[in-house]
């Protein structure tokens, strides 16, 4: 029988991004954690490319990009061929094409198979779905058991990251979160609080009716769920409880198990710079009866929730090559000042500014696409060959050129100023003379009210307008040059005739 729930989706904050970001800057905490672990997986990243040489990392990506353009291009085929062989291997296959109507799935099984108790792993989906509090209605005790996502569980806070989503606490953080949630004295020791989490969550995994997991990627043609983890809690939410549903985005189809090889060297090398992870899990099916272990039931919930919207648009159709690897974030400037709470939603970082906007609609997340310098370095860290800088224009080009003013992320005297920037930066006689009326106010630095200069004559500490104000509140500029590159350039040529 169908059962309807109350569907209460997550709150959306993606447009207070502005405010968010200049929150985090002044964090002196919060920007010590991306420092230390950001900086730590690109060195360990660039370690793993270089003992497989430049050269043969660069063909891995490439044969991994064009399995994901292949898959997505024939994506109907593919959706189409795992539902065959999901279903002839014992499980049911469900597609939502939306979060309120994925919900809806998970929460009928709960309820009508009587369930009371659920683990979670690799569930970022579900974290987007806002699936947590919908059980939690329907009378189900939900635990996560990744530890970094059990301790955001007892934060109450949202993933910051894509594969280390508590990378914004400290040690100190979570000893006194342990010490206030699980009633334990405060112990600052990595290895106690671990196995503190170890023995809450060992009795949950023996409790519970349904493990509930994501999935890094689906196999078409065996119907195989594949998770990819370093903690034993994946295998334990898949195989201890009698139900297992995967929950996943449809994108994360791949043709076949040789496919699966390339980004197994991918994946965990970009996303931690291992040369493989602790745990590569797949699961086909429930459990048959020779096996030892394993669900009754299985379950597979291919979500869409906007990503036809992304496949349906070819300037954001490779946004979907994305395996979730984080490398982006780790190399981003924007990600490594303001971290992932200041995106306002699940997905953080280069890619979450891409993906977001097209899951939650433009309007709702309209300044992500602005969180970006265009420097290149996403799509030069990405395993998949992602232009996310390319992404970022055709997505700032929709909101500037919208006519809606709802849509636009520009006001009026911001995208007045851009339109003076660009007649300035075309013409090099307003160039020059903006130049040296710019050089003028540097040398008259102490002699007028609003100088800007700092006192040793080389950095911008306080841009006196906007929208270069905006920018020296958390960073210096340096002072205009003496001479521009054409005085520098006449003169060497000058020198070659002499």
């Amino acid at each position: 029988r169908q059962v309807r729930v109350e569907t209460t989706l997550p709150e959306i904050k993606t447009q207070d991004f502005s405010a968010a970001s200049v929150a985090a800057i002044a964090d002196p905490k919060l920007r010590r954690a991306l420092d230390r672990v950001a900086s730590g997986f690109e060195v360990a990243r660039l370690a793993r490319v270089a003992d497989a040489t430049p050269e043969v990392w660069d063909a891995w990506r490439q044969e991994a990009r064009d399995i994901k353009a292949h898959t997505i291009e024939h994506l109907d085929y593919y959706l189409d061929l795992l539902h065959t062989n999901v279903t002839a291997a014992g499980g049911h296959l469900h597609f939502a094409k939306d979060a309120g109507q994925a919900n809806e799935i998970v929460a009928q099984i709960a309820r009508t198979r009587n369930v009371k108790v659920a683990t979670k792993s690799k569930s970022m989906v579900s974290e987007e779905l806002g699936l947590n509090p919908i059980l939690e209605a329907v009378g189900v005790e939900v635990w996560e058991t990744d530890l970094g996502e059990y301790i955001i569980q007892l934060a109450e806070e949202t993933p910051s990251h894509l594969v280390a989503p508590a990378l914004h606490k400290s040690k100190e953080d979570v000893a006194e979160l342990f010490s206030e949630k699980l009633g334990i004295p405060y112990d600052e020791d990595i290895f106690h609080m671990a196995a503190t989490a170890r023995e809450v969550l060992r009795d949950k995994f023996m409790e519970a009716d349904l493990g509930i997991s994501g999935a890094n990627f689906v196999i078409a043609e065996t119907g195989t769920l594949v998770i990819i983890t370093n903690e034993g809690n994946g295998r334990l939410c898949t195989s201890a409880p009698r139900i297992h549903i995967g929950i996943t985005g449809m994108e994360k189809v791949i043709p076949s198990l040789q496919d699966l090889s390339i980004f197994l060297r991918l994946l965990p090398q970009s996303a931690t710079g291992q040369r493989i992870t602790s745990y590569v899990s797949m699961t086909t099916g429930p459990r048959r009866s020779d096996d030892e272990d394993g669900p009754e039931e299985f379950h597979l919930v291919l979500v869409d929730n906007g990503r036809s919207r992304m496949l349906a648009d070819p300037a954001l159709r490779e946004a979907l090559y994305c395996i979730r690897c984080g490398a982006c974030l780790n190399i981003c400037p924007v990600y490594a000042r303001v971290g992932g709470h200041a995106y306002g939603w699940v997905y953080p970082g280069p890619i979450g500014a891409v993906v977001s906007p097209m899951l939650v609609g433009l309007k709702k997340a309209k300044e992500l696409p602005q969180a970006s310098s265009l420097c290149g370095a996403c799509r030069e860290v990405c395993p998949i060959k992602i232009d996310i800088p390319k992404m970022f224009l055709h997505l700032r080009n929709q909101t500037a050129e919208s006519p809606d003013p709802n849509l636009r992320s520009a006001p009026i005297v911001e995208r007045t100023m851009a339109k003076m920037y660009a007649r300035l930066m075309s013409s090099p006689r307003l160039l020059g003379l903006f130049r040296k009326f710019g050089r003028a106010l540097q040398l008259a630095e102490g002699m007028i009210p609003f100088s800007p200069l700092t006192k040793d004559g080389e950095w911008i500490r306080m841009a006196p307008l906007p929208p270069l104000s905006k920018w020296t509140r958390s960073r210096d500029l340096p002072t205009l040059p003496k001479q521009s590159f054409h005085e520098i350039w006449k003169k060497g040529l000058s020198r070659d005739d002499s």
